[in-house]
């Protein structure tokens, strides 16, 4: 109960000392034999705000769940003649695939050790934040060899026909089978929930006491967190605004040019009576491509309000989305206020399931949009470099980044996650001129700031 009060806490529900000590005398008048008594013991006592319900019952299967539906055995029913049918059958097969289909038919769920085995393969291990929990489900079910058993049991259903199997019987297995793979995901999906939950609890007890909205993590706020932190930008803007201002003025002056110097003053005997001056272009040019998949839509929500914001401190702003393709979102910008905008973007761009793919974004943006880059754009992308495996397309990305001043990725995963599955992270590492970690509305605001400094 410890660990779970502190998992909400780390979630976002704000939980007093009182309330924790209520919770746990209601458990101890009611007990712990049954299980919704339990959980609604907990509830009643830990959750105040409507908002935080989601959060309560995302995290108790985590804690107090148990492992998820088990799986059957599939075969049990089968008549003798179909058991050889399938016996033969499955010989078709041979290493891992065969040993996971005998596995499934059978029921067997994955070890504990299996799943801690390859949650290390897969970077669980480092996994913070609820939001990569569908993901790297996906990610560890396809380290067990999940996409391979998948086809193979096409193959498999296939064979049992032309053997002779029942149309009944084999639609009575692939229904148990179909059963055991949901089986299986639940549990995977709980064991990696949990994992992610116990990594945030182990994080320095420094930062899990930071309640600062600037410091907490994008996918770690509530709703209402959320709406505050909305009203912080515009003071944000505010405060960025004020230190471009400032730049600004440094800039009008410019740096002393020699040569014109000395060219002016040949007529004064060479004495530097006029002095001549460079003068900087301060206003960049921004070209945003952001990532509004599921993952993402936070980050990119904070950085389009806070780019929209300081739109007066660039000289020109385009704006484009992507999730399997790319469309220009600048009209919506250019109609709307900010927050409206937003809404229509993230309500038109649906996500759907892993089907992110930037590649063939990336093509679509250099046939279609290329030419809304110059020597004096600042080419910004908000992305997390998960490509679903599709074709990074780097040769597409390698002209953005010739046609533009500059290429800057900020995104919100951790460099020690770059690389790892379906992320391509380090292959397009060599064309940004930088990257920037951005999990946070701090270190987003820092990076912008360092991007309106730095042009």
């Amino acid at each position: 109960m410890v660990e779970f009060i502190a998992g909400l806490r780390t979630s976002g529900v704000r939980i007093s000392v009182a309330e924790s000590a209520d919770a746990f005398r209601a458990v101890e008048t009611l007990g712990v034999q049954d299980r919704d008594r339990f959980r609604i013991a907990l509830r009643a006592t830990l959750v105040k705000e409507p908002q935080d319900l989601a959060t309560f019952e995302r995290l108790f299967p985590q804690f107090f769940g148990l492992g998820g539906p088990p799986l059957l055995d599939a075969t049990q029913d089968l008549s003798n003649a179909d058991l050889q049918r399938l016996a033969q059958a499955i010989r078709q097969f041979t290493g891992n695939v065969r040993q996971q289909l005998e596995r499934l038919l059978r029921g067997e769920s994955l070890t504990q050790a299996e799943l801690e085995e390859l949650g290390q393969m897969v970077g669980l291990n480092h996994a913070t934040h609820p939001y990569q929990q569908p993901w790297l489900t996906s990610r560890l079910l396809r380290a067990a060899g999940h996409d391979e058993v998948k086809k193979a049991l096409k193959e498999l259903w296939e064979l049992l026909d032309r053997m002779g199997m029942t149309k009944r019987s084999l639609d009575r297995l692939r229904q148990l089978v179909q059963a055991n793979q949901d089986a299986l995901r639940q549990q995977v999906s709980q064991h990696v929930g949990a994992s992610i939950v116990r990594n945030a609890l182990n994080e320095p007890r420094e930062a899990q006491r930071n309640d600062d909205l600037l410091q907490r993590p994008f996918q770690s706020l509530s709703e209402r967190e959320a709406d505050e932190l909305r009203k912080q930008v515009q003071r944000l803007a505010a405060q960025l605004r004020s230190r471009a201002a400032l730049r600004q003025r440094r800039g009008r002056v410019g740096q002393l040019d020699v040569k014109r110097t000395l060219r002016t003053n040949l007529k004064y005997g060479g004495v530097p009576l006029e002095l001549k001056y460079r003068r900087r272009q301060i206003k960049p040019k921004i070209l945003l491509i952001c990532d509004v998949s599921t993952s993402m839509r936070s980050v990119v929500e904070f950085m389009l309000r806070l780019m929209y914001d300081l739109q007066d401190q660039v000289a020109q702003a385009r704006s484009f989305a992507f999730i399997d393709d790319i469309q220009e979102i600048t009209a919506d910008f250019t109609e709307f206020r900010p927050d409206v905008a937003i809404e229509h973007v993230l309500n038109r761009l649906q996500p759907g399931s892993y089907n992110t793919d930037l590649g063939q974004s990336l093509l679509h943006f250099q046939r279609d949009f290329l030419d809304a880059i110059d020597h004096r754009t600042t080419v910004i992308i908000v992305g997390d470099g998960r490509n679903n495996y599709n074709n990074p397309e780097l040769e597409a990305f390698g002209d953005i980044k010739r046609r533009s001043r500059r290429l800057v990725w900020l995104t919100p995963e951790s460099s020690l996650l770059w690389g790892s599955g379906d992320s391509d992270m380090l292959r397009y590492l060599p064309f940004c001129s930088a990257v920037f970690e951005v999990n946070n509305m701090a270190s987003l605001a820092e990076a912008v700031d360092r991007l309106l400094t730095t042009h």
